[in-house]
């Protein structure tokens, strides 16, 4: 158990946030395993209240881009106060967020609010904030593990992602994930906090 605790600590360390993607597509399979392992994620009451949108399709992810722009623009130019622009200057970020048409695919992940029975009753699901969220974390880590690198993208709002993709009233846009290869680009040397930073035994 310690050997394998910390050799997965090791790879996972290794995980990087990447913003420039090769478009050297690859075999959907690999998404499709991907999906699996993040669907095996807790959820209450076992709802598993998530969604995930694969975008594919050059002209869809076009549209994305197009409106993950606009929205980004303004955020940029407006909604961000000065902390949070001063905060994202390492990262070298901006408006224009090419990778949502060079990586090969875009998985939208949805938190589904409650399932639509046949008679029409809605059947609400529990912790669905929650329960995405650790899907996610198990989305991240399989994606890591399979050799690919991706983005967690969250433009705001993102009311633009149920209408391009046409999804039911009962899904909300979670987060947008550019999934691919890198190419050679800049990563920022990032510290992560120290063990002792974050975990305290009682």
């Amino acid at each position: 158990m310690m050997e394998r605790s910390e050799e997965f600590y090791q790879w996972m360390d290794k995980r990087r946030t990447v913003r420039e993607f090769s478009e050297k597509p690859f075999d959907i399979s690999i998404i499709e395993n991907i999906i699996r392992t993040a669907s095996t994620a807790p959820s209450g009451a076992h709802k598993q209240p998530w969604t995930f949108c694969v975008v594919k399709h050059p002209a869809i992810k076009k549209r994305i881009r197009e409106a993950a722009e606009k929205e980004e623009r303004e955020s940029y130019q407006a909604r961000m106060g000065k902390e949070w622009l001063d905060d994202l200057k390492p990262l070298g970020t901006d408006w224009t967020k090419p990778f949502l048409e060079t990586a090969p695919y875009l998985i939208i992940v949805f938190r589904r609010i409650y399932e639509l029975e046949a008679n029409s009753h809605k059947h609400q699901n529990y912790y669905v904030q929650e329960s995405v969220g650790i899907a996610c974390g198990f989305l991240l880590a399989a994606i890591h593990e399979a050799g690919l690198v991706a983005l967690t993208h969250t433009p705001s709002p993102m009311n633009f992602l149920s209408e391009i993709l046409n999804r039911p009233d009962n899904e909300r846009p979670f987060l947008l994930i550019p999934v691919g290869r890198p190419t050679d680009t800049f990563v920022p040397k990032l510290v992560r906090k120290r063990l002792d930073e974050v975990m305290f035994v009682y």
